[in-house]
């Protein structure tokens, strides 16, 4: 089945989203957050100058955003951005991606090394978000943490490490606490950037390195395939059913790159299992 096309003209998008029905996305290096309708059609909803990545929202649908160089949680209130949490005295380097659970506790990931700089890579944290200006750090020792699901009756986070190279499930305490470490899957020619969880119990994975998204069950079986022309770096259940799969491309994740080409895509497919879970 071939891939669709969404919309373009994206410097390069992170964090996708299915809310409200319309897909909500950052554009990191545009520094700005857009709704997308099903048409096509993006507005914007917020510009963030530290550049957005994670979404999520609270209880009472107030916007989340990851603001990755200064390392914050915003909200968005009344059209405006506030300062939810600040994160900068955790993280160890640039926040990333986010998932936000129905009581509005968020588990948020950070680069824990400069990656664009050729840095030697380095385990991280995962960091708690249980209010405003309330953090802390819940795992450890994670090679670049980035995608983050929690599965339909709230008890298990997944994680993909994608220096790792494989999902990694944590049980959730009722304080928010992440404890049985164990690896979901191992992966093999596949880097996990972004991920999403469908109603069947397999994860969406988007692997750049690999030009993919691919469909993995807990153990490491691949069920499905998706090829993609640039690299894939996020991906989301949604459509009216929930079954359409939504692929974030662009040709690298460099940013001069991909300020000066907008070449980034939406591109979407519909599979057989809608979705699930959080995001």
């Amino acid at each position: 089945m071939p891939l669709k096309e969404l919309t373009r003209d994206l410097c390069f998008g992170e964090g996708p989203r299915w809310h409200d029905g319309a897909l909500w996305i950052s554009d990191m290096h545009a520094h700005l957050v857009y709704r997308v309708d099903q048409s096509g059609t993006k507005t914007v909803i917020a510009e963030v100058p530290n550049q957005p990545s994670g979404l999520g929202w609270l209880p009472d649908g107030r916007l989340l955003i990851v603001s990755m160089i200064d390392r914050k949680i915003l909200v968005q209130d009344r059209g405006a951005l506030e300062t939810w949490c600040d994160l900068s005295d955790l993280a160890k380097h640039h926040c990333n991606d986010m998932v936000v659970d129905a009581q509005g506790r968020c588990w948020v990931g950070n680069f824990g090394f400069d990656i664009h700089a050729g840095d030697a890579v380095t385990g991280t944290d995962l960091i708690l978000v249980e209010g405003q200006g309330n953090a802390r750090i819940v795992a450890s020792d994670l090679m670049f943490p980035n995608g983050t699901v929690i599965t339909p009756d709230g008890k298990t986070l997944i994680v993909g490490e994608s220096y790792g190279a494989c999902l990694t499930a944590f049980d959730i305490t009722a304080a928010g606490n992440l404890e049985n470490r164990r690896t979901w899957a191992q992966l093999s020619r596949a880097v996990p950037d972004g991920i999403c969880l469908d109603g069947a119990g397999g994860i969406w994975v988007a692997s750049p390195i690999s030009h993919e998204c691919l469909r993995i069950i807990e153990g490491g079986d691949v069920t499905d395939r998706i090829k993609v022309e640039d690299q894939a770096f996020a991906c989301m259940l949604g459509g009216e059913d929930g079954k359409r799969l939504f692929i974030l491309t662009a040709p690298n994740s460099s940013p001069e790159d991909c300020k000066s080409a907008r070449a980034g895509k939406v591109v979407y497919q519909d599979v057989a299992h809608g979705r699930a879970g959080t995001p």
